[in-house]
């Protein structure tokens, strides 16, 4: 027999209740006299296992009538057999078998004793289930997607073999790749992807029968998300980095008609592509883990985009990954911060972004609670952290809520507390009173924050936050006066009403990044006619300053060897 499971401390406590409750029955307690009376006088031998059942059975009655006593009558007992002599049958009880014996019970009722071995006791191994009952059930997960009906493969092959035949000796280059592409039913910006995993990163070209190889591995991916991911990924490894976005979207800066002026700013390749990465993970890796995968990618709007860029010449259309408007506002924001131009910030840079955000929000965003990167080690924030905390600023709507959720959850422990809540607002209370205004007391304003966002418990959840269509007012309330203000002088009724409205058209982000593109043209166009070359929207050249196009960015004035890449995604 297997050995037993050790009980949990719950069902223990019970079954010592009943085991109790059993010992101190009346006739329990006769039994074991009569068993102790038996053993005493060597006349006891085991009974099978078969026997105890029925005894249990017999002595347990629904009315407790029956008692182990009248049982013991029925019983023929016999003093126990030595070795040498073996025992009659008639008179001793059965050891090892109870084959063809019958009791009878007070009523006149034959009971049948169950005929049991020793090797019939042993718990019988579960039979295997039929193949039939297993296929029954249809398959329902598919990391790779779900396998397309009637996909003619083969068909496919034969016009990417068609298209390659149009090149010299069966090669494409990088320029060919958008036909092929094409051909194999793509997005056009698929194109370096595809001319990378096959090879022609390192040979210049690709030949057909590589890329037909290349295509017949791609096809154990079943949907666009797991292709995208095979496509950029390092070999072995199911998810997409940082840097593995940066071949795609440097084809993107080379050849999409709606960045065409960015050919003459080439040393701005870098901040765009940085800004681009980082609003990609900033809206897909909903994980925080840094490491995009094919669930995500299904999860996002990120493949469309990447679909609408063959259709739309302004990339400023696409305004959640590829805008370059948004792009110049970021830019252009993190550029007044960053005094030394060295692409980092520390907190005194950052405070005079915004001087109404509460220093305790400040030392928290510089802490790392809401990124693993390195730059925080000497407290400094690199331009792709600000493109985190400048969108997620100006709107605490969206994918933004637990961007400031882990800033105030001090503990981490994935709730606010009232100490975490009164820690942040104690700082707000200061600069009320600074400016003259009575504060409110911090148990009123925690009834109203509960009334606001409605928590399942009596702490605040990431969750109830999400749920809540008033979490920026909840933010806001705690680390950012001016807003909370704005928010105290608007009309209650036009809050609740906005809050109801779910169709915005645009976002709180898209609406501040138009309004400071708008600024920005604005003082763009007043430093032009004032000649003004002291202007950061300047790029230097061997005969001195020249004004550029609005659209580019101007280069530090100093050396431009440390914009690389390796700066962005520390």
């Amino acid at each position: 027999m297997p050995s037993p499971q050790i009980l949990q401390p719950v069902l223990k406590m019970k079954v010592d209740e009943l085991f109790l409750t059993w010992l101190s029955d009346p006739t329990t307690q006769s039994m074991l006299k009569d068993y102790l009376h038996l053993i005493k006088n060597g006349q006891y031998t085991e009974p099978c296992k078969g026997d105890d059942v029925e005894q249990d059975s017999l002595s347990l009655t629904e009315n407790n009538n029956v008692t182990c006593k009248n049982n013991q009558a029925e019983r023929k007992v016999a003093p126990l057999s030595t070795a040498s002599s073996p025992p009659s049958a008639a008179t001793t009880l059965p050891s090892g078998s109870c084959a063809n014996t019958r009791v009878t019970g007070h009523n006149g009722r034959i009971l049948r004793r169950s005929v049991s071995t020793k090797k019939q006791a042993q718990v019988r191994p579960e039979e295997p289930v039929p193949a039939a009952l297993s296929e029954s059930i249809p398959k329902f997960y598919f990391p790779q997607g779900r396998p397309q009906a009637n996909l003619n493969i083969d068909s496919l092959i034969s016009k990417i073999e068609k298209t390659f035949s149009q090149f010299p000796n069966e090669r494409a280059t990088i320029d060919d790749m958008g036909q092929v592409a094409k051909a194999c039913e793509c997005p056009l910006y698929w194109k370096v992807p595809l001319f990378c995993l096959a090879g022609g990163d390192r040979t210049g070209f690709v030949s057909v029968h590589k890329f037909v190889a290349m295509w017949r591995t791609l096809q154990t991916c079943h949907d666009d998300a797991s292709k995208f991911v095979h496509l950029l990924a390092k070999p072995g490894c199911n998810y997409l980095e940082q840097d593995d976005f940066i071949p795609f979207l440097q084809d993107v800066v080379n050849t999409h008609s709606g960045l065409a002026f960015l050919k003459e700013a080439p040393d701005f390749h870098s901040r765009y592509i940085t800004t681009v990465i980082q609003r990609i993970f900033y809206n897909v890796n909903r994980s925080w883990t840094g490491k995009i995968t094919g669930y995500e990618l299904r999860k996002s709007n990120f493949l469309q985009n990447v679909a609408l860029l063959e259709q739309e010449e302004d990339v400023n259309q696409l305004t959640d990954y590829f805008s370059y408007e948004h792009f110049y506002v970021i830019y252009c924001k993190f550029w007044e911060l960053d005094t030394d131009h060295d692409l980092y910030i520390d907190k005194k840079d950052l405070g005079r972004h915004n001087d109404q955000i509460s220093r305790k929000m400040i030392d928290r965003i510089f802490s790392g609670t809401v990124t693993d990167r390195q730059t925080y080690k000497e407290r400094r924030l690199s331009y792709a952290d600000f493109v985190w905390f400048l969108i997620s600023e100006e709107d605490k709507k969206t994918e933004t809520i637990e961007y400031w959720f882990r800033c105030m959850d001090l503990d981490g422990d994935g709730v606010l507390s009232m100490y975490e809540l009164e820690y942040f607002y104690d700082e707000q209370c200061q600069k009320l009173e600074a400016m003259a205004i009575e504060p409110l007391p911090f148990e009123d304003c925690l009834c109203q924050m509960l009334d606001l966002v409605k928590p399942e418990v009596k702490k605040i959840t990431l969750r109830d936050l999400k749920r809540c269509k008033l979490a920026h007012v909840f933010f806001n309330t705690f680390f950012n006066i001016e807003k909370y203000l704005e928010h105290e002088q608007k009309d209650p009724f036009y809050v609740i009403k906005e809050a109801e409205s779910d169709n915005q058209d645009m976002s709180d982000w898209e609406k501040y990044a138009a309004e400071e593109y708008d600024i920005l043209v604005a003082e763009e166009a007043a430093n032009e006619q004032c000649n003004d070359y002291d202007n950061p929207l300047l790029i230097s050249s061997e005969l001195g300053f020249t004004k550029r196009h609005f659209f580019e960015i101007p280069s530090p004035h100093g050396d431009l060897d440390d914009y690389e890449y390796d700066d962005d995604f520390e």
